[in-house]
């Protein structure tokens, strides 16, 4: 299925949900209402014709500093593909800095537990209703985002007490029958 296909695939299954759409470089990038992600992520995924059976990756980004933005200050870009089909494609949302937030897909994919928890940590973008969002790069008494424009790089946050991990530990070995 190509590009073209794809997006006429997606405009019929949730027109209301499409924003817009580019050729980037020669792959298919997809300006998605926020609210509507899951949705659009879902239906991808469940189509037999398009087959995005993978999660590559969740980028988040800061437009603050780019020349002629003048949209919402944050973006979360989601890289799907399709294995058994060859195609990948980029969903774009953007939202607000005044409360930056997203629904959450890691009842979709599974990796998308810790891209989101990494875009929430390192950005501070909060996705709606996942199961455990913390911080997993910063440690736990970190203060700010490291990724913003405007996060002063050179501050120095110290570790005064550790934080244990496992709840998350228990939670996989309990998954997996060991305990």
């Amino acid at each position: 299925m190509d590009q073209q296909a794809i997006l006429e695939k997606l405009k019929t299954l949730l027109p209301e949900a499409i924003k817009g759409s580019a050729d980037r470089y020669g792959q298919l990038e997809v300006q998605v209402e926020r609210l509507k992600i899951a949705e659009v992520v879902k239906a991808l995924r469940d189509d037999p014709e398009v087959g995005f059976n993978l999660l590559i990756d969740i980028v988040s980004v800061d437009y603050s500093n780019y020349p002629g933005w003048t949209g919402d200050r944050f973006g979360v870009i989601y890289h799907l593909k399709s294995l058994g089909l060859g195609h990948r494609a980029w969903l774009k949302v953007t939202t607000p800095e005044e409360e930056p937030s997203v629904p959450t897909i890691s009842h979709l994919y599974g990796n998308a537990d810790w891209l989101e928890r990494e875009a929430f940590d390192q950005m501070g973008i909060r996705f709606a209703h996942h199961p455990n969002l913390k911080r997993i790069l910063n440690h736990h008494e970190f203060v700010g985002h490291p990724l913003r424009k405007d996060y002063p790089i050179t501050r120095r946050q110290w570790l005064s007490a550790n934080e244990s991990l496992m709840d998350e530990m228990n939670a996989r070995l309990n998954k997996k029958g060991y305990v």
